[in-house]
């Protein structure tokens, strides 16, 4: 790919240290509002190029590393990776998985190349295409298969280049018909059968249910991403430890095979007797999900369970999972095994097992190989109830089945910070700068990773990533899809308001994501809410990559600020009423939202004029619902609506608008006016930890809900018209 080039003249961080940052893809300014710009504080630059390994903590230092990235940039052959896509990208359907490429190479890409250059490509099937620069037909490769391949330019002079070759479908195909389907907090969803939270059995229980019951297309999760381990565990599954292996907390139990036959029936009863309190301490008793207390009765009842000898069958199914996931599972098991000594937290631990190559690490692997091989059969198995889940899914009837959600980062002392240590950006952390929002801006505590380590290795970390993901998923919810494109980079001691953009190649991002989804057959939603940067939509729609869109935010804003007609939606994206981060319908509806914050202390205006904002808000929502003639239950006047009313209508609205997909969030179903998380909070809130409940506030069961008149109700609604979304063609 070409070199970031900048378009800014140079400002008050001086000429030299502007083009250096744009060589490296640092901003050293950013636009928060249309017409207004900010310049990013030097010491965030310096920060962030120290951050990829470039000195420019004097003028003299970065003079030097400019004039080398210069001479690097003019002399190198060959970027380290180069995308090509197969025929046109604007079309409404793109091609599959086993589309063919009639390849051109950019000529951005190809710019440092004399004449005479010898071109080889080694596809990943083994086969070589060859070609000479600028003598035979303009650089294409004809019939060259979707992948990731390996591209070697030789000049006439003997000099060589290396790159990768991402050869990706142009996009991703529309889905194939209209769906609705529900959004859930896996873990909020409990059963008669958890053992205190929600689990995989109870993800397979809805999926079959909503399948053929309510025919819903799909179910979207929280995501699933292996946690760093406790007590106390962080409850939010936005800050895992590894995002490329699912967290064996979600396990049923009793359904690993070999549960039947564990010999130590006396030391699993009371397990099983703890579990049941545990369930009925939050079904009945108005405690809060204890994810740790949960993962330390499973934890027992497994090692038990891992006593049982696997038949052969079984046994060879677990050496295939250990082979195919190769080394990526070994540093997984032997993180947590270590864990289990040094504690959650590798930058802690003693230096030689810092690096996950160290002799050090190598000698304690083989001393713990019990617990890494413990480690390495609970992601097996949580792979196969992940896989079950999603048969279970689209034999119900789901069009897409499970849609798992891939959160933006990773914690820095966790598994994968520590196995893939030489590809995150050393001393930063991922976050936002402030905004109209959040005028301190936000500090997620999520560490980046490297641009430049990323596009020296193909993204390969980036293409194990989604292929792990896409074993088990229907769908891939990606969790501020605009970090594809760029994150926020703040130094490490420094405040959000300290940090600058870091641009990544959205390109081969984009080709790598639309790569490993049209192989695995799944639909790719981006999370695109809140300020996002000029022409990023655009670039996603065009690789066919859903965006979200939430009710309360679609307004005109561009005009006269009131809510969006539902034929001016866009039509490639997930609609939603509300999500995970939002206040639920009900609460929308009633204005609890507005009481809670108040009681918490977390308006920052007087109560009545929040009242009164939000009043006006949801009043002008129910004026159209009632023009539009959706609020059927009151006789179409807004003034009369009750809350049922009210979400029937909201969810009737949803269904006139074109999108493709359209999501109800479960608790929506039964009249929940709490939020599962409430931003800006830690301790005055229980985030992450509240099981789905009614408008009263009790607990209600999957078994519950499936008897419930209410949601049927509801579901009723949008089952009546989501086959073909409006607009589609055949």
């Amino acid at each position: 790919m070409t070199e970031p080039r900048s378009a800014e003249p140079p400002g008050p961080l001086g000429d030299e240290l502007t083009r250096l940052a744009a060589l490296h893809g640092v901003a050293t300014s950013y636009s928060p509002s249309p017409g207004r710009t900010v310049t990013a504080s030097a010491a965030a630059v310096v920060a962030a190029l120290a951050a990829l390994d470039v000195d420019a903590s004097t003028p003299a230092a970065a003079r030097a590393a400019l004039t080398a990235r210069e001479r690097e940039r003019d002399e190198r052959l060959l970027p380290p990776t180069v995308v090509c896509r197969p025929g046109p990208t604007d079309g409404p359907t793109g091609g599959g998985p086993a589309a063919e490429a009639d390849a051109g190479l950019p000529p951005a890409a190809l710019a440092g190349l004399p004449p005479g250059t010898r071109l080889d490509v080694e596809t990943e099937q083994g086969e070589t295409r060859s070609w000479v620069h600028g003598v035979d037909r303009p650089d294409r490769v004809d019939g060259l298969p979707p992948g990731v391949h390996r591209l070697t330019a030789t000049a006439p002079d003997g000099r060589t280049g290396r790159a990768y070759l991402i050869a990706a479908p142009p996009r991703l195909p529309t889905p194939a018909r209209r769906s609705y389907g529900l959004l859930v907090q896996l873990y909020s969803l409990l059963s008669h059968r958890s053992w205190g939270m929600g689990d995989l059995g109870d993800l397979a229980e809805l999926s079959g249910w909503a399948g053929r019951a309510l025919g819903a297309g799909f179910v979207q999760v929280n995501p699933l991403h292996a946690a760093v381990p406790g007590p106390p565990a962080d409850p939010s599954p936005y800050r895992p430890s590894s995002r490329r292996f699912p967290d064996p907390v979600h396990l049923r139990v009793e359904d690993v095979p070999e549960f039947a036959y564990a010999a130590d029936r006396e030391r699993l009863r009371p397990l099983l007797e703890r579990a049941g309190r545990l369930r009925a301490a939050v079904l009945d008793e108005g405690a809060l999900i204890d994810r740790d207390a949960v993962w330390e009765l499973k934890r027992e009842a497994l090692e038990l369970v891992r006593r049982v000898p696997l038949g052969p069958g079984r046994r060879a199914a677990y050496a295939d999972f250990l082979a195919g996931q190769g080394r990526a599972l070994e540093d997984h098991a032997t993180w947590y095994a270590l864990a289990e000594v040094h504690g959650p937290d590798w930058s802690r631990w003693p230096e030689g097992l810092r690096d996950p190559r160290s002799a050090e690490t190598a000698r304690a692997r083989a001393a713990l190989r019990d617990r890494v091989d413990f480690h390495s059969w609970l992601a097996w198995l949580t792979d196969a109830q992940l896989t079950d889940a999603q048969r279970t899914a689209r034999e119900a009837g789901m069009g897409i089945g499970i849609v798992h959600d891939l959160a933006v980062g990773v914690h820095p002392g966790g598994a994968d910070a520590w196995a893939q240590r030489d590809h995150f950006a050393a001393g930063m952390s991922v976050g936002a700068p402030p905004d109209a929002f959040n005028a301190r801006g936000q500090d997620w505590g999520l560490p980046p990773w490297r641009p430049d380590r990323l596009a020296a290795c193909g993204y390969a970390p980036f293409r194990r990533l989604l292929r792990a993901l896409f074993r088990y998923a229907g769908a891939l919810r990606i969790d501020h899809v605009m970090g594809l494109f760029r994150l926020w980079w703040i130094p490490q001691g420094l405040p959000p308001t300290e940090g600058t953009y870091v641009r990544y190649d959205a390109e081969a991002m984009l080709a790598v994501l639309v790569l490993e989804a049209s192989r695995a057959g799944a639909v790719v939603i981006g999370e695109d809410l809140g300020t996002v940067e000029p022409g990023v939509r655009e670039t996603l729609d065009r690789r066919g990559v859903l965006g979200t869109s939430v009710l309360w935010f679609e307004r005109d804003w561009e005009g006269s600020g009131r809510p969006l007609p539902p034929e001016r939606w866009r039509a490639d994206c997930l609609a939603t009423a509300t999500t995970h981060d939002l206040p639920s319908t009900a609460a929308r509806l009633t204005g609890e939202h507005v009481e809670l914050r108040h009681r918490l202390g977390l308006l920052t205006r007087p109560l009545e004029e929040e009242r009164a904002e939000a009043a006006a808000d949801t009043s002008e929502w129910l004026a159209l619902l009632a023009e539009l003639g959706l609020l059927r239950g009151t006789g179409g006047g807004a003034g009369a609506a009750s809350e049922e009313d009210g979400i029937q209508a909201v969810h009737r609205f949803l269904l006139r608008t074109p999108a493709r997909m359209i999501g109800l969030w479960l608790p929506d179903t039964v009249g929940d006016r709490r939020p599962q998380n409430l931003p800006g909070t830690w301790d005055q809130y229980p985030n992450w930890r509240l099981p789905v409940a009614d408008s009263e506030g009790r607990p209600v069961t999957l078994e519950d809900l499936a008897a419930s008149l209410r949601l049927r109700a509801l579901t009723d609604v949008l089952r009546t018209d989501t086959r073909t979304a409006p607009g589609d063609a055949g």
